[in-house]
């Protein structure tokens, strides 16, 4: 990738401007960990983080990573994003992070899937509260190809402006496959 800002930074930007103390917060797809110790240094010690993933080896990177930092206010629960529904209530949360596509540094034969990831976003947009946000990088191509991404990105499209506000995000001048950021604001 290019120098510069990237997809990653442009969501924790996102999240560190709407999430605080005491947030409950949900990592759909804690990968490495990265972005699950960001939500649990911004819920702090009184705030929740739940973080799933279906790869045992992301799951305990996960663990590992949030010991190093000393972050004890996260549940790291292996199953599928798509199954987030059945650990939080609907309304009480203020913020999931998604990364679609398949583990930094992992096996590119493992990826999200279009099926799971509709349901996933449909059930994250039920447990936000008003005000609460979704962060989504889209990463696309090799082994899972497009139908991920154009099925996020019709999904989002079809949101009532009325209770949503989303932005997308897209780098023009990076040669490849740049993934694409979607940001949602529920009113």
């Amino acid at each position: 990738m290019a120098s510069g800002l990237g997809t990653l930074e442009l969501a924790h930007q996102f999240i560190r401007a709407h999430v605080k103390a005491g947030d409950k917060c949900i990592d759909a797809t804690c990968g490495r960990g990265r972005d699950t110790a960001l939500l649990c240094e911004l819920a702090g010690p009184e705030g929740k983080v739940l973080a799933f993933d279906i790869q045992p080896e992301a799951a305990e990177a996960t663990r590992k990573l949030l010991a190093e930092r000393g972050h004890a206010n996260a549940e790291v629960i292996l199953t599928s994003h798509a199954r987030m529904g059945e650990y939080a209530e609907d309304g009480s949360v203020a913020a999931v992070m998604f990364n679609f596509g398949w583990l930094p540094g992992g096996s590119h034969d493992i990826y999200t899937l279009p099926e799971s990831s509709l349901a996933a976003l449909e059930q994250a947009l039920r447990l936000l509260k008003h005000g609460g946000v979704v962060s989504m990088c889209i990463y696309y191509g090799r082994n899972n190809g497009y139908a991920e991404r154009d099925a996020l990105l019709e999904a989002v499209t079809k949101l009532d402006p009325e209770n949503y506000t989303v932005l997308r995000t897209e780098f023009v001048n990076r040669a490849g496959e740049p993934p694409i950021a979607v940001f949602i604001i529920k009113e």
